[in-house]
């Protein structure tokens, strides 16, 4: 079970890793890559909504914390595939990694937005997206790639589909802390739902999904009743600006792809958990004979 202020996922075996990892006696296990996508659509009015989904509260890492569709990077992602938009090399100067990496981090995002939301990033040619992704065989091969049968370039090849990065903008980087024990080097894309498609919960690691406006999300998880990790929360307040989709995707290039990882230091009898840059996440732990207690001062109702 994890506790919060408001509605910031906060697992209780914490603080005894930290003072673990301070004291030298936790090797922190090397973060593995990983993308995740925004998918963006518009409403008309209010700005666009975002896809999320529910971890199922089972889940070993950040289970009932609300997310959105991504996971780690498979190595069969850096095979080769029809591709359009910016160049792989391009690519790997956004993101700050070599070519290959660059593509098997474009990959696992589009893959990963097919095998959980049923959203495919990919076209007949490199002006063309896919108009509709149900249907019995389309069913089939995302089973398959989940199963880990098919990879995502025998999918594309098979299909005679581009990937088309260029409906993809890279967002933000955030590494998970050291003293987790599942560490992911997350990068966050955003996406406009394609025309024609439509998302549907086909992950087996959620439990709901939903379209939300950021705002109305961020205004949940400030009451305490949407649990999620701090860069969810922080993308979604980024996202609160943009008007549309489009608008969304035109800001990303500004946006700052320095990975934010969480700092812990010791002071006294009491542990300080900050994530440099975003200072609404800062927690102060004290350790009493009861267990830690959060005294950063902020409370809040019971996650969802």
């Amino acid at each position: 079970m994890s506790s919060t202020t408001n509605g910031q996922w906060y697992p209780p075996e914490w603080p005894d890793r930290i003072r673990a990892l301070a004291n030298g006696e936790l090797t922190p296990p090397a973060p593995r890559r990983a993308a995740t996508v925004l998918l963006l659509r518009d409403t008309g009015t209010g700005g666009p909504a975002v896809h999320m989904l529910r971890r199922r509260a089972s889940m070993a890492f950040a289970g009932g914390a609300y997310a959105y569709p991504g996971g780690s990077v498979d190595p069969r992602d850096e095979r080769p595939v029809e591709w359009a938009g910016p160049s792989r090399a391009e690519w790997a100067v956004r993101l700050g990694v070599d070519p290959a990496g660059a593509q098997a981090i474009v990959c696992a995002a589009v893959r990963e937005t097919f095998e959980e939301a049923g959203v495919l990033l990919a076209g007949d040619s490199a002006a063309t997206v896919v108009a509709d992704t149900t249907g019995e065989d389309w069913e089939a091969d995302r089973a398959a790639l989940v199963a880990h049968e098919l990879s995502f370039a025998d999918l594309l090849r098979r299909r005679g589909l581009v990937l088309r990065s260029d409906l993809l903008a890279a967002w933000a980087r955030w590494i998970t802390p050291e003293f987790e024990p599942r560490r992911y080097d997350t990068f966050f894309f955003v996406a406009a739902l394609p025309e024609g498609q439509r998302t549907r919960n086909a992950s087996t690691e959620a439990d709901r999904t939903v379209w939300i406006r950021p705002a109305e999300a961020a205004a949940g998880y400030d009451r305490g009743e949407l649990l999620m990790m701090p860069p969810t929360i922080s993308t979604l307040r980024a996202l609160q600006p943009y008007a549309t989709a489009a608008d969304a995707l035109a800001a990303a290039a500004a946006q700052d792809l320095t990975p934010v990882l969480a700092r812990a230091r010791l002071a006294g009898d009491e542990i300080v958990l900050s994530w440099p840059g975003h200072d609404e996440f800062t927690k102060h732990i004290a350790t009493t004979d009861d267990g830690p207690k959060d005294t950063t001062g902020r409370s809040g109702g019971t996650p969802a």
